[in-house]
């Protein structure tokens, strides 16, 4: 078994230095600055260099949270690069690879004032960054914030793939992947399905792995054991020596509020009773069509029980990973008319965003209807708080079977064929998550 204390990198008491490479994205940035926190924990000598990259058409990344003056932070130059379509995905991809000559002459910049004893990357950046590290003889290591589940599902897919000639979601399978519950074929990651755009980019990451000086995973093993197990016994590699595996999670973003400055949702929840109300939030990149908000909005209502839920606009037709870009939805004209006065006494709504870890920490929330984003889970599993798992984009199908199948921490919301789920489905499940028992701490 590995631990933090071996993540050392041949430390000598100055000038050392070890460099973290995030994707660029929020929800990777912000776990990589808290393992750069923890790490120095361990290493209070250690300078830490986080280089930060972002997409033509984001603004400049914000750091997540203050962070202590050893951690230093590189912002690389914009890349000039015009979309060849709407779809952001290959787009986000193509940006890292034409970091490179970046990130290459980041590094010998570093070097110059610090030995650098390794990098951390982003398992987004593996395949580009990888090449780096081996010119320059520089340890690499992968990071993953994923659950162990899902780091063991790509460990393993060039051998899935190699078994099945058809598609995965063609297939109507349940597929037995080592360290992980019997995973419905439907329920794999669309990206590891044959002619999705990002087939061969998440092959090609999955194949890089193994070169990896030590795979890192933000999970812990008493959520995962079976995962951890079977990924240490070399199950998920059958054809190659697994590097050494550590799981440093939960890394959480701890916020605090408080003062004149405590969130309108924070006081309503002052004033409601112990484990009484249901949480709805689906992350920064999750929204509904309308129809579907006006379904959950009535699902709620005839539930009964007491909700806090954050409304986002609906998606634009031509954003794939569906980002807002309007601050504040008009929930008047978006839920069904009179919903906000007749449950005035129960729930609240808010606009885009809450807390989230101040929310699921808060004594009034009983349960937590969420889109199965790893950083979610973690969060609500450290606040003892049960899930029901809706899952919207990304490995966040292949999240629910975990939760529900394995880890035990979550009941599943059930969708249509379309994907859509109906007022009578909310309201079964938001009935049956806050009367259940299901992932109680």
């Amino acid at each position: 078994m590995y631990t933090l204390c071996l993540l050392h990198f041949s430390l000598s008491p100055m000038e050392e230095a070890i460099v973290i490479y995030p994707a660029p994205m929020l929800t990777h940035l912000a776990p990589l600055v808290e393992f750069a926190k923890l790490l120095l924990t361990q290493h209070p000598s250690l300078s830490i260099h986080i280089l930060i990259a972002t997409l033509p058409s984001q603004p400049s990344s914000t750091v997540p949270s203050p962070v202590p003056p050893s951690i230093i932070f590189h912002y690389l130059p914009t890349v000039d690069l015009l979309p060849t379509s709407t779809d952001l995905d290959p787009l986000f991809f193509d940006v890292i690879r034409l970091r490179n000559p970046d990130v290459r002459r980041t590094l010998l910049t570093i070097s110059n004032n610090y030995t650098l004893n390794a990098i951390i990357v982003d398992f987004f950046c593996t395949s580009a960054a990888f090449e780096v590290a081996s010119d320059l003889n520089l340890p690499a290591y992968s990071f993953l914030p994923t659950a162990l589940g899902a780091a063991a599902c790509l460990l393993y897919l060039p051998t899935l793939c190699n078994k099945f000639t058809q598609s995965f979601q063609h297939l109507n399978v349940l597929l037995d992947i080592p360290g992980a519950p019997p995973i419905p074929s439907a329920d794999m990651p669309p990206t590891t399905f044959k002619g999705n755009k990002l087939y061969d980019v998440f092959l090609d990451i999955a194949t890089n792995l193994p070169r990896s000086t030590g795979i890192i995973v933000d999970t812990f093993e008493y959520l995962e054991p079976k995962s951890f197990k079977e990924i240490n016994d070399g199950l998920c590699l059958p054809d190659y020596p697994t590097p050494p595996l550590y799981c440093i999670g939960p890394l959480i973003v701890n916020t605090t509020v408080d003062g004149d400055g405590v969130p309108q949702c924070i006081k309503w929840l002052d004033s409601q009773p112990s484990k009484s109300v249901v949480f709805l939030c689906f992350g920064s990149l999750g929204s509904f069509s309308v129809q579907q908000l006006k379904d959950i909005a009535v699902g709620l209502e005839r539930s009964g029980e007491r909700f806090l839920w954050i409304v986002r606009n609906p998606p634009l037709e031509n954003q794939s990973l569906n980002i807002d870009t309007k601050i504040d939805p008009d929930l008047k004209s978006l839920l069904p008319p009179g919903f906000l006065e007749r449950t005035k006494e129960k729930g609240l709504v808010v606009k885009s965003w809450a807390p989230q870890l101040a929310v699921l920490n808060h004594d009034s929330v009983g349960g937590f209807v969420t889109h199965c984003g790893w950083n979610s889970v973690l969060e609500s599993v450290c606040a003892g708080v049960p899930m029901l798992a809706w899952p919207l984009y990304a490995e966040q199908r292949f999240n629910r079977v975990l939760m529900v199948e394995e880890m035990k921490i979550a009941l599943p919301m059930v969708e249509s064929e379309t994907g859509f789920v109906s007022s009578t489905e909310v309201e079964k499940r938001v009935k049956e998550l806050m009367g259940s028992k299901e992932g109680d701490s």
